[in-house]
């Protein structure tokens, strides 16, 4: 086998463990730029009503890169395949849901983190459940 399945859970750990730092650590002011009433009070002119999409984006391309950290060094080292769709689509996902409980108000903090713990679990899954 390429990879003891210690190991393979060391990194699905590690992508989690990875997900806390960015996800409550490292945000900063993106938590509060990614939600439209920090730029209705602070900038409400029309210039900057959409704004809060590029803390969206910053904040969501971070959590996506981070998470994809470990298992990509993995898959250096033993010269595995990576796929970059899955940074995409990790981005473009964190993107939704941050902004369907920040803005939108259609989840709440739980169902936000089962939705990135998912999202964490496919891209492990893909990267190197298989291997």
């Amino acid at each position: 086998e390429i990879m003891n399945i210690a190991y393979k859970i060391f990194i699905l750990f590690t992508m989690i463990f990875c997900h806390i730092v960015d996800d409550y650590y490292l945000q900063g002011w993106l938590a509060s730029a990614k939600q439209k009433s920090w730029w209705e009070k602070n900038a409400p002119g029309k210039l900057y009503k959409y704004d809060y999409l590029a803390a969206l984006f910053m904040h969501s391309f971070s959590w996506s890169f981070m998470i994809m950290l470990p298992p990509t060094i993995a898959l250096m080292i033993i010269g595995g395949k990576w796929n970059p769709l899955l940074l995409v689509m990790n981005l473009l996902i964190h993107m939704l849901v941050d902004d369907m409980k920040a803005n939108k108000k259609k989840i709440n903090l739980i169902q936000d983190q089962i939705t990135h713990m998912f999202q964490i679990a496919f891209t492990w899954g893909c990267l190197i459940g298989k291997l």
